[in-house]
């Protein structure tokens, strides 16, 4: 903590503030202002600090950063922030929000890097959640992200299993019903949380052929509060999809 501390004095008693926290205080007050720059420019200096705290929002932005530029700085800024948090990982293994950007980052990774890659990774894409949900049970966004997991693995084309067959020598296996228990968990954590999570939910139940649920969460999407281009995204996907009833 040495190069974290300083002390303010208050009259006969010493408050000590630490400059860490400082500094974890304006990155998450950038975070919610999609400052994705300036948290960057906070946080790079203090990538080889050896803080897990700090590392993982770092690749945070960086991971935000990468979707608002160009392929090849995004490729770059992914592969970086990749490596930056399995670094982390080797200084605390037990840090949940640093395998949830683990598995982020790796399965953004593979999509510069092709299907097989994809489906290569799949499993320690799902290992690292499945890790953070152990180390915290109680985060929706996990659960969000399990439940998206199964989804994509259940609506693999007959090429991609193809490909998981060859190998893993057996198939990749998930079911829409298993991403829909993921889902519900995650409302019941936190009902509303998140705009995708209420989107899946209505493509879950599509898939499902179950109608009527789908068109309660698919309009919920809709009506959601829009606050960034996540909510935005969400909701103009769920008015073409309600254009199918």
């Amino acid at each position: 903590m040495g190069i974290w501390s300083l002390k303010t004095n208050k009259g006969d008693s010493e408050t000590v503030i630490t400059t860490k926290e400082v500094v974890i205080a304006k990155a998450d007050a950038l975070y919610d202002q999609e400052q994705y720059q300036d948290i960057y420019k906070l946080l790079i200096n203090f990538k080889d600090s050896g803080d897990v705290e700090i590392i993982w929002r770092l690749c945070r932005a960086m991971y935000k950063m990468s979707k608002i530029t160009n392929e090849v700085d995004g490729r770059k800024l992914i592969f970086e922030a990749y490596d930056l948090i399995l670094d982390a990982l080797k200084i605390k293994e037990d840090h949940w929000a640093a395998h949830k950007w683990a598995s982020i980052l790796l399965n953004s990774k593979t999509l510069y890097e092709g299907v097989k890659s994809q489906i290569r990774e799949s499993y320690n894409i799902k290992m690292h959640m499945l890790r953070a949900v152990e180390l915290n049970p109680n985060e929706p966004m996990l659960m969000y992200m399990l439940g998206s997991w199964c989804y994509q693995i259940a609506d693999l084309t007959w090429y991609q299993r193809k490909i998981a067959l060859i190998i893993f020598g057996e198939p990749l296996s998930s079911s829409f019903e298993e991403a829909l228990k993921y889902f519900i968990n995650a409302e019941k954590i936190d009902p509303n949380f998140y705009s995708h999570n209420l989107l899946m939910l209505g493509k879950t139940y599509l898939k499902l052929n179950h109608k009527e649920q789908a068109l309660k969460y698919l309009k919920m999407t809709v009506e959601y509060p829009v606050k960034n281009e996540d909510d935005r995204n969400a909701k103009q996907e769920a008015k073409q999809l309600l254009k199918q009833f």
